[in-house]
C-alpha cells in the first residue's frame, strides 16, 4: 500500500492563488489630497496637517502631476524665511515641490514595489495613466497589502 497525499490538487491551489490581487492598482489610494502649483505653501502646511499626511503631489487644472510636496519641502521653506527674513507668503508649491518625480505602474507586483521602496527610500509613489494621476501607493499601503496577501505563494 503506498503513501497517500493529504494535500489536495495542487492545480486547485494555483487557481485560488491566480485570483488573489496583489497588484499596486489593487492597494494603491485613488481618493487622493492633491496640491496646486499657484497654492501657498502655508495652503499646504495647513492641509497635510489637518489630513494627517506627510506629503502629496501636485497637479495641474487637467489633473497632470507635475511635481510632490512634503513636509520636509515645507520645512526648508520655513527655514528659509526665518533665516532670510522673507515672509512665508511670498512663496507658493511651484518652487518648492520636487519636479522630478518618480513614478510606479499600476500593474507591478506589490512585492516588486516593495523592492522600489527600499532601493528608492521614498516614502509614496504616484500612479500616472494616460498622463493623468490615478492614484498613489505608500510604503503603509504595501504593508496592508502583504498582512492580506499573507499564506500565499509568490511567483
Amino acid at each position: 500500500m503506498g503513501i497517500k497525499s493529504f494535500q489536495g490538487a495542487r492545480k486547485q491551489q494555483q487557481k485560488e492563488s491566480e485570483s488573489i490581487p496583489f497588484k499596486v492598482r489593487d492597494y494603491m489610494t485613488t481618493n487622493l489630497i492633491t496640491f496646486k502649483p499657484e497654492q501657498s505653501v502655508e495652503e499646504v502646511i495647513d492641509g497635510l496637517i489637518k489630513n494627517k499626511i506627510s506629503g502629496g503631489p501636485v497637479v495641474n487644472e487637467n489633473n497632470e502631476l507635475v511635481g510632490i510636496i512634503s513636509e520636509g519641502d515645507c520645512l526648508k521653506q520655513i527655514s528659509d524665511s526665518r533665516y532670510y527674513n522673507m515672509p512665508m507668503a511670498q512663496d507658493n508649491v511651484e518652487n518648492r515641490m520636487i519636479k522630478n518625480v518618480e513614478t510606479i505602474d499600476g500593474n507591478m507586483n506589490v512585492f516588486d514595489a516593495a523592492n522600489k521602496f527600499l532601493e528608492s527610500k521614498r516614502r509614496r509613489f504616484p500612479i500616472v495613466e494616460n498622463g493623468k494621476l490615478i492614484g498613489q501607493i505608500s510604503q503603509k499601503d504595501i504593508l496592508i497589502a502583504a498582512l492580506k496577501l499573507k499564506g500565499q505563494n509568490w511567483k
